[in-house]
C-alpha cells in the first residue's frame, strides 16, 4: 500500500513540475512574440528624465501646507566614469547580483513572481532586474497590471538589446531617490558625506545601496537606524559572497564608524509628523509613489502641532539643565477617530547635536507605571471592583525562594519595591492605581495572568510587546517595551468606552489628475466593555484618591475639565512619561534621551508639566466632554470586593487576610475556593500580610474606612512623586 502512494505522489509531483515548465515556456514564447512587434524606446526618455512631480503634504483642513516633498528635488547627472565603484558594486550585489549575465530580465525570478502573485493576489512581487526598474521608473506609469508588467519584461529585453550595461547603470545610479528630495548617487553622497559619489568608500556606498529598496523607512535620520546597519552588513556581505571585495575589505568597512552629515533647514511644518507619512506612503505605494504628484490631507491640526512644538523645547531644555535629559516628545490624537492631531518627535528636528531628527514618538521604550491601567482593567474584567482591597505589604513573589525573603530581590527571588521604599498595607484598587504603588500592582497581574495581560495590551494596540513567555510579573511595573504613539491610541481606548481606533495619519490622498487613491474610513474596534472603560477613566480621573502622594490640585489636574492621567519612570533613570486624556482628547508625553542614556534622576514629575500645558492648551480648542457616570459597586459581591476587609474568617477571627484567601483568582464574585493554600502565592501572600499586622497593629486598631471618594478630604499635599 505504501508502494501505491509513494508512487502517486512522485507521479504527481513530476505532473506539477511538467506544468510549471510549460507555463514557463508559454510566457517566454508570448513575452518573444511580443518583443518582436513592440516599438524601440527611445534613450532620451529616460537619460533626460525630468522629475517635475511633487507630493504636497496638507493638514487637516487642506490649506496649511506642511511640505511639499519634491518642491526642493536636488539630482545631478554624473557619468559612471565619476561614480565610484564601490557604490556599482555595492548596489548591484544588492539589487541584482546577475546584472552583467542577464538580458534584461531573470526568467526564473519572472516565474516565481507569477506564482507569488497568483498565490497571494498580488502585482507587488519582487525579482525585478536593475534594467526593469529603469524600465519602471522611466518609461511606465505607477498602475499596476499584468498588461504594465509584461511591458516592463519586454521593454527590458529592448533596452538591453540596444543600450550598453554600463549606460543602463548610468541611467539608474542617476534617476534613484534615495530619501527626501535627494535623486541619484551624486546628490546623496553630497547630502550624506558631504564628498562626491566618486570619493564613497565602501561602507558609505554599502549604506547608499541599503537605502535604495525604502528610502524613508532607511533614512539614517529616522527610528530605524538599526535596520539601517543591519541592512548594510548584509550588503557587505552579499559583496563578499558575490567576490567583489576581500574579506580585509568586508571587516574593515562592516566596522567603519560612518558619520552622516546633518540636513539642511526646508521649509517643513512637523517634520517627524511629515516624514511619518511620507514613510507610510512609501512603504504602501513604493519610492516612486513620492514623485508622482500625490495631494496628500492629513489628520494633523497645524496649530496644535506649532504650540506642542514650543512646548516640548521649553520643557526639555528645562529638563536637560536640571537632570540631564535631553530631549522629549509628544503625541495628541483624538480618542474617537484615532486621528493624529500632533506628533513631536524631539525637542528640535534641525539639531544635529541631540540627533533632532529622531522620531522619539516611534521609539520603542520601557512604559514603566504606564502599563498598570491595562492590568487593573482586565482584572475588573474578571469581576474584580474598584474597591477591592489589596494589601501593599512587603512579598516574596518567587515560589523558589522561601515567602519569608520579603526583601530579598536577588535571582531567582523577586521581592519588588515601592518607589518610596514604604508600605501602606490595605489599599483599594483604585487607590492604589491612584497612587502608583508597585506591589499592589505585580499582585493583580498575577491574579490576571500574564499571557492574558499580553493578549489584552494586543489589542489596546501595544503591538510591540513580544511573546508572553519573555516576560515575568515586572509587565506591569513596565518591563516591556512600547512606543509613545501607541500607548496614547490604547489610553484612548478608555476615553472613547472601550472602542479602539487605530492611530492614523491621513485623510486623503489623490493622484496628479486628482483620482483618490485612499480615504480615511472609521474602523472601531471595541477592545474592553463600556463599563469598564468608564470605570477606568474614574480611577484614573479620581484626583482625591492620589493624596498624599499627588495634591487635589497639582500638575495632574486641570482645572475644570474631566481628564484621566498616568505617570510613569523606569528605574534605571531612562524614560519618564505621562499619559492622560479626556472624553475628546488624549495626549502622551516622554522625557529621555535619544540614545538610550540615563539621565542623572527621573524622579519626580519630569514630563508632567509639559504634559499639563499642552492639555490644558489643547482643551480649550476643543468642546469641553465629560467622562460618562462610572458602575456602582454591588452589595452582593464578597465584603473585600466592596472594600471590607476586616471580617469573620473561617475560624471567626476578625484577622487580616490576601485576596486569596477571600476570594477564587478566576471568579472573584463566586464563592471562594476551599483550599486557597493550594495556590502557589497563596503562602507568601499570607504571610506577607500577617507580617505586617504583627508591625503595624494600629491600623488593624484602627482600619482605615473606604468610602466612595467624593467623601474623602484632602488630607495631605505631599510633594513626593510616585512612578
Amino acid at each position: 500500500m505504501s508502494v501505491r502512494r509513494n508512487t502517486f505522489w512522485k507521479h504527481i509531483i513530476i505532473v506539477f513540475v511538467l506544468a510549471i515548465l510549460g507555463l514557463g515556456f508559454f510566457i517566454l514564447g508570448g513575452i518573444l512574440l511580443v518583443v518582436a512587434v513592440t516599438p524601440v524606446p527611445d534613450t532620451g526618455s529616460f537619460a533626460s528624465r525630468q522629475i517635475d512631480q511633487s507630493t504636497k503634504i496638507y493638514d487637516r483642513t487642506g490649506q496649511i501646507l506642511l511640505y511639499d516633498y519634491n518642491r526642493d528635488a536636488k539630482r545631478e547627472v554624473v557619468s559612471i566614469a565619476e561614480i565610484s565603484p564601490n557604490i556599482m558594486n555595492a548596489t548591484i550585489a544588492i539589487e541584482d547580483s546577475s546584472f552583467y549575465k542577464h538580458g534584461g530580465i531573470r526568467f526564473t525570478s519572472i516565474i516565481r513572481a507569477m506564482l507569488a502573485d497568483v498565490l497571494g493576489a498580488s502585482l507587488s512581487q519582487g525579482g525585478s532586474t536593475i534594467t526593469q526598474q529603469v524600465v519602471k521608473n522611466t518609461l511606465l506609469t505607477s498602475r499596476k497590471s499584468i498588461i504594465r508588467k509584461l511591458h516592463e519584461w519586454v521593454l527590458a529585453i529592448k533596452l538591453e538589446q540596444i543600450y550598453s550595461k554600463e549606460q543602463i547603470l548610468e541611467t539608474y545610479l542617476n534617476n534613484i531617490p534615495y530619501g527626501g528630495t535627494l535623486y541619484g548617487v551624486e546628490a546623496a553622497a553630497e547630502a550624506y558625506f558631504g564628498k562626491t559619489s566618486k570619493d564613497v568608500s565602501t561602507a558609505e556606498a554599502a549604506y547608499l545601496s541599503a537605502m535604495i529598496q525604502a528610502p524613508s523607512y532607511y533614512s539614517p535620520y529616522g527610528t530605524h537606524k538599526e535596520e539601517l546597519v543591519a541592512r548594510k552588513n548584509i550588503v557587505l556581505d552579499r559583496m563578499r559572497i558575490l567576490g567583489l571585495i576581500d574579506e580585509t575589505v568586508y571587516e574593515t568597512a562592516k566596522n567603519e564608524s560612518v558619520a552622516f552629515s546633518a540636513t539642511a533647514r526646508n521649509a517643513i511644518i512637523a517634520p517627524h509628523f511629515v516624514f511619518y507619512i511620507l514613510n507610510q506612503l512609501e512603504e504602501k505605494y513604493g519610492p516612486n509613489i513620492l514623485i508622482s504628484g500625490l495631494k496628500v490631507t492629513t489628520t494633523l491640526d497645524a496649530e496644535m502641532e506649532v504650540k506642542a512644538e514650543e512646548i516640548v523645547k521649553k520643557y526639555a531644555l528645562k529638563n536637560e539643565a536640571s537632570s540631564g535629559a535631553k530631549n522629549g516628545a509628544l503625541v495628541a490624537l483624538d480618542p474617537s477617530t484615532g486621528q493624529i492631531l500632533a506628533m513631536v518627535g524631539s525637542r528640535n528636528f534641525f539639531d544635529k547635536d541631540i540627533d533632532g531628527q529622531y522620531n522619539a514618538s516611534l521609539a520603542s521604550r520601557q512604559p514603566g507605571s504606564t502599563m498598570k491601567p491595562f492590568i487593573y482593567s482586565l482584572a475588573l474584567m474578571n469581576g474584580y471592583t474598584r474597591n477591592t482591597v489589596i494589601f501593599d505589604v512587603p512579598t516574596q513573589f518567587s515560589t523558589e525562594c522561601n515567602p519569608t525573603a520579603v526583601y530579598n530581590n536577588t535571582p531567582p527571588c523577586y521581592a519588588p519595591k515601592n518607589y518610596d521604599n514604604t508600605y501602606r498595607g490595605p489599599m483599594t484598587f483604585e487607590t492604589a492605581l491612584a497612587q502608583s504603588i508597585n506591589i499592589p500592582a505585580v499582585k493583580v497581574l498575577y491574579l490576571v495572568g500574564i499571557k492574558n495581560a499580553i493578549n489584552l495590551v494586543k489589542l489596546f494596540g501595544l503591538t510591540t510587546l513580544r511573546d508572553p513567555n519573555q516576560y515575568g510579573l515586572t509587565l506591569v511595573l513596565g518591563g516591556g517595551e512600547v512606543r509613545l504613539l501607541d500607548i496614547v491610541g490604547a489610553y484612548a481606548v478608555f476615553a472613547n468606552d472601550g472602542v479602539r481606533n487605530n492611530p492614523t495619519g491621513i485623510l486623503e490622498v489623490r493622484d496628479s489628475s486628482g483620482a483618490i487613491l485612499e480615504k480615511y474610513e472609521p474602523k472601531p474596534v471595541m477592545v474592553i466593555p463600556s463599563n469598564i472603560a468608564r470605570d477606568m477613566s474614574a480611577m484614573l480621573s479620581d484626583a482625591p484618591a492620589r493624596v498624599p502622594e499627588y495634591s487635589i490640585n497639582g500638575v495632574l489636574t486641570i482645572r475644570g475639565y474631566d481628564v484621566a492621567v498616568k505617570t510613569g519612570t523606569t528605574d534605571n533613570s531612562r524614560d519618564a512619561w505621562t499619559i492622560g486624556f479626556s472624553p475628546s482628547l488624549a495626549i502622551g508625553v516622554w522625557v529621555g534621551n535619544n540614545d538610550n542614556s540615563p539621565a542623572k534622576s527621573l524622579a519626580g514629575l519630569l514630563a508632567a508639566p509639559f504634559w499639563h500645558e499642552a492639555m490644558e492648551y489643547a482643551l480649550s480648542k476643543y468642546p469641553k466632554m465629560y467622562f460618562r457616570e462610572s458602575s456602582s459597586v454591588s452589595s452582593s459581591v464578597p465584603p473585600i470586593l466592596q472594600g471590607n476587609w476586616m471580617t469573620p474568617d473561617r475560624n471567626g477571627n476578625v484577622v487580616p487576610h490576601s485576596l486569596l484567601y477571600w476570594t477564587d483568582k478566576n471568579n472573584p464574585q463566586g464563592h471562594p475556593i476551599i483550599n486557597p493554600e493550594q495556590d502557589p502565592q497563596f503562602t507568601a501572600w499570607e504571610y506577607g500580610v500577617s507580617e505586617f499586622y504583627v508591625n503595624r497593629p494600629d491600623l488593624f486598631t484602627n482600619p482605615p474606612i473606604f468610602v466612595p471618594i467624593s467623601y474623602q478630604s484632602e488630607v495631605s499635599t505631599s510633594t513626593s512623586q510616585p512612578h
